[in-house]
């Protein structure tokens, strides 16, 4: 185990032998790191938390803090870190709330930039980029391959849908739905297209994004449908798809209602 002479490492954490530890870093009561991850200096981690393998932590990150919750009275919540995750500097994750379940989670492959926030209780999935001083309030679900732009916010309890991109500088207060490029400020978000780039990047084929168009055009360009008639043509006319049947399940659990706005040129 490679730990420097000035960083202070509790008796009460559990490193593996191949961790880096730099210079100045505290890791505190109850944290649990898995091998080949790197903690550079001057970051602080708390916990109770676990940290799996090949990750980055970027000097002055602190993670697994307490909520900030004015509910929370100390009780040993946790912060969760999958694999290959790159946490940039001065960014900070903290751990969950009784009330929330108990769990922060972070998944694998993900790029979490500086400054950026990641509050109680929320879920975050495999391959999401959160962009430099995004902050996430508390119970905030992001899916897979999602990406949150620089600046921006969100509600609580906002949802943001798999391979949804979000432009800089926007207010989340609605769900965002999968596959949408959106931006906008509070109450006023909208919809300016598909992400298609990103389905196709990532192997979608023709006759999916042509699917999922379809189904958005339904959904988002159809002002004579009504919300429940919307969702039961696509069903009809293009259910049986993975993706568009993902797409459905996303917009009928919302509690909070989806961006539906589009963007007139």
């Amino acid at each position: 185990m490679n730990i420097h002479p000035t960083a202070v490492v509790s008796v009460k954490a559990k490193l593996h032998e191949s961790v880096i530890v730099g210079p100045f870093s505290v890791i505190e009561d109850g944290v649990i790191i898995g091998a080949g991850t790197t903690v550079a200096t001057h970051v602080r981690i708390s916990g109770p938390c676990k940290i799996g393998e090949n990750n980055i932590i970027d000097s002055f990150a602190a993670l697994g803090g307490a909520p900030q919750d004015l509910g929370y009275t100390g009780e040993p919540t946790e912060l969760i870190l999958g694999n290959n995750n790159h946490i940039r500097e001065y960014a900070s994750i903290h751990r969950g709330t009784v009330k929330g379940g108990g769990r922060t989670v972070i998944g694998n492959n993900c790029l979490i930039m500086a400054y950026a926030h990641i509050g109680h209780d929320c879920i975050i999935e495999d391959y999401v980029i959160i962009v430099n001083a995004a902050h996430l309030s508390g119970h905030t679900e992001v899916g897979a391959r999602a990406t949150v732009g620089g600046l921006t916010g969100t509600h609580q309890f906002s949802r943001i849908g798999t391979f949804a991109f979000i432009g800089g500088g926007s207010a989340v207060s609605k769900d965002v739905p999968p596959y949408a490029m959106v931006t906008g400020e509070r109450g006023q978000m909208h919809i300016s297209g598909l992400n298609k780039v990103g389905l196709r990047r990532n192997g979608f084929s023709r006759e999916i994004i042509s699917r999922i168009d379809a189904a958005y055009r339904i959904l988002f360009h159809s002002p004579e449908l009504l919300h429940n008639e919307a969702l039961d043509r696509v069903e009809h006319e293009l259910g049986g798809c993975e993706e568009v049947d993902g797409l459905l399940a996303f917009i009928r659990s919302s509690k909070r209602g989806v961006v539906k706005r589009i963007k007139r040129r």
